[in-house]
C-alpha cells in the first residue's frame, strides 16, 4: 500500500513549517541570531515590491491534484505565487481534473494547457515549476531551458544518471538559473548541522548514515480501463508502454523502477544530499558503493522498488556514508571527537556544547537560504547560483541511482568515479547509466 505520511504528508508539513519560522526553533541563541540576519539579507532582492516591468510569470507543469494525494507541483507554485511580483499565468497536465484545479487556484488569468511543448512556447513565461513524475523531470527541464526558461524542478532530478550529465551541461550552454526542490538545504537546522561538520566539530568525520523510511510493497493490481479524464499514453511519455494500474499514477508512481527509485530516491535524494553537503562532497561523489536490500514483490503488475536497504558508499577522504531503511529519519555524523544528528525536527549531539559553542570568525560558512522559493527567484533577478543549483541535484540524486543499480546487480559492489563519472571495469553497471526512451522523449 501507498504510505502516505512517510513522503507526501511530512514534504508538505517541513515546507509549511519553513515557510512560518519555525525552522529556527531549538537553535542555539548565536546561530539562529546570525541566521535571521543572514536570511533576512539573502532574500532582501525579492522582498521589496517590484516594479511594473520585474514581474516573474511562472507556468507550472504537473501540478497534481485532489485525486491520489500527489500535488507537489500545486503547493511549490502556491509558495512561488506568494511573493511579490510574481504571478502565475499557466498550468498544464495530462490529467484535465488536475489541470482545471490549478488553473482555478490562480485565477481567471491562469491558461490551462494539456501538453507541456505547448505552455514552453509562451514567450512572456520566464519560468517554470516542475511537479511532475520523476520519470519526465529531465526531458521537460531541458525543453524548458532549450525554451529559455528559468526552471524550479521537484527532487528526484532524474530518473538516470546520464540524464544528470546531460541537464547539468544544457543548463550551463543556456546559463539557466536552475534550483533543485530538495527544501532541506534551506532550513537551519541542516545547515547548521553541515557547518558545524565541515569546521570539525565531531573531529575527523568518519561515518555519516542517513536514515530513510521503509518503502511500500504491492501488487499484483488489477487492470482498469484508464479514466476519461486522464492521457495515460502522455503521463507515460519516455517510459515502457504498460496497461494502465491506477497505483502507476499520482502518488504511488514512486515505487515503480520505470518511473522513480523508490524510497532510495523519495527519501535519499534529500537526506543523500546533506550527507554530501556535511562530507564537503556535493560537487563529486563517493569512490564506490554496495548496496544489499530486501526485494520487492516478484510479478507483473507488481511495485518494482526495493523497500528495504542498507548502502555502504565509501568516500575518497575516507568517510563512509551509510544509507539505510532503519533508524531514526534523519542523517546522524559521527567523527573522533563526537556526533551530531539532525531531522526535519531536531538537531542534537553527543555533548550539547558541540552545538550550543559558537563557531569561531573564521569558519567556514555555507550558502544561506531561509526560503527555497524565494532563493530561486531572488537568483533569477540577480543570475547567480541557487542554494540546490542543477549539478548539485545531479550529484545527490546520482548517489541514490549508484544504490539502485548495485540493488539491481545482485549488491555488486561497484566501483565509481565522479570525476568521469563511470564505474570502473563494469560494461554491465556502466550499460544501466541510461536507459531506452519511448516516443524520442530524449533530454
Amino acid at each position: 500500500m501507498h504510505h502516505p505520511t512517510d513522503s507526501e504528508i511530512s514534504r508538505r508539513s517541513f515546507m509549511m513549517a519553513s515557510l512560518a519560522g519555525a525552522a529556527l526553533a531549538g537553535l542555539p541563541e548565536w546561530f539562529a541570531s546570525e541566521a535571521r540576519a543572514a536570511g533576512s539579507a539573502a532574500t532582501a532582492g525579492i522582498r521589496r515590491q517590484p516594479g511594473a516591468n520585474d514581474r516573474i510569470n511562472i507556468g507550472v507543469i504537473g501540478p497534481g491534484g485532489s485525486k491520489g494525494g500527489f500535488r507537489q507541483g500545486l503547493n511549490d507554485t502556491r509558495w512561488a505565487a506568494s511573493k511579490p511580483g510574481v504571478k502565475v499565468v499557466a498550468a498544464c497536465d495530462v490529467d484535465r481534473t488536475h489541470r482545471d484545479e490549478a488553473a482555478a487556484a490562480f485565477g481567471p488569468d491562469c491558461a490551462p494547457y494539456d501538453d507541456f511543448r505547448e505552455l514552453l512556447a509562451r514567450k512572456d513565461i520566464d519560468a517554470v515549476v516542475i511537479g511532475t513524475p520523476d520519470h519526465w523531470h529531465a526531458a521537460i527541464a531541458a525543453a524548458a531551458v532549450r525554451a529559455g526558461k528559468d526552471v524550479y524542478c521537484e527532487k528526484p532530478l532524474t530518473l538516470t544518471i546520464d540524464q544528470g550529465k546531460q541537464l547539468v551541461r544544457i543548463v550551463r550552454q543556456r546559463n539557466a538559473v536552475f534550483q533543485v526542490g530538495s527544501q532541506q538545504r534551506s532550513d537551519a537546522r541542516f545547515r547548521l548541522a553541515c557547518e558545524l561538520v565541515r569546521n570539525g566539530r565531531v573531529g575527523k568525520l568518519r561515518k555519516v548514515t542517513a536514515h530513510l523510511p521503509t518503502g511500500p510493497t504491492g501488487g499484483p493490481f488489477a487492470v482498469k480501463p484508464v479514466p476519461s479524464d486522464f492521457n495515460f499514453d502522455m503521463w507515460l511519455g519516455p517510459a515502457p508502454a504498460a496497461d494502465y494500474l491506477p497505483e502507476r499514477t499520482h502518488g504511488s508512481f514512486r515505487w515503480w523502477l520505470d518511473y522513480s527509485g523508490g524510497m532510495l530516491t523519495d527519501w535519499g535524494a534529500h537526506h543523500n544530499d546533506i550527507a554530501q553537503w556535511g562530507i564537503g562532497a556535493d560537487g563529486s561523489g563517493p569512490a564506490s558503493v554496495q548496496a544489499n536490500g530486501h526485494g520487492p514483490i516478484i510479478g507483473v503488475n507488481c511495485y518494482s522498488t526495493f523497500p528495504e536497504f542498507d548502502v555502504t558508499y565509501e568516500y575518497p577522504d575516507g568517510v563512509t556514508l551509510l544509507t539505510t531503511n532503519k533508524g531514526e529519519n534523519g542523517v546522524d555524523f559521527e567523527g573522533d571527537g563526537g556526533s551530531i544528528f539532525v531531522s526535519r525536527d531536531t538537531i542534537r549531539a553527543s555533548d550539547p556544547r558541540l552545538i550550543e559553542d559558537p563557531l569561531p570568525s573564521n569558519a567556514t560558512r555555507l550558502y544561506v537560504s531561509d526560503d527555497h522559493m524565494a532563493d530561486f527567484l531572488s537568483c533569477m533577478r540577480s543570475r547567480k547560483r541557487p542554494i540546490c543549483d542543477v549539478e548539485i541535484g545531479h550529484r545527490s540524486v546520482t548517489t541514490c541511482h549508484l544504490a539502485n543499480i548495485s540493488l539491481r546487480l545482485g549488491g555488486r559492489r561497484l566501483q565509481w568515479d565522479p570525476e568521469r563519472e563511470e564505474f570502473g571495469g563494469d560494461a554491465e553497471a556502466n550499460a544501466m547509466l541510461a536507459r531506452p526512451v519511448r516516443h524520442g522523449w530524449k533530454v
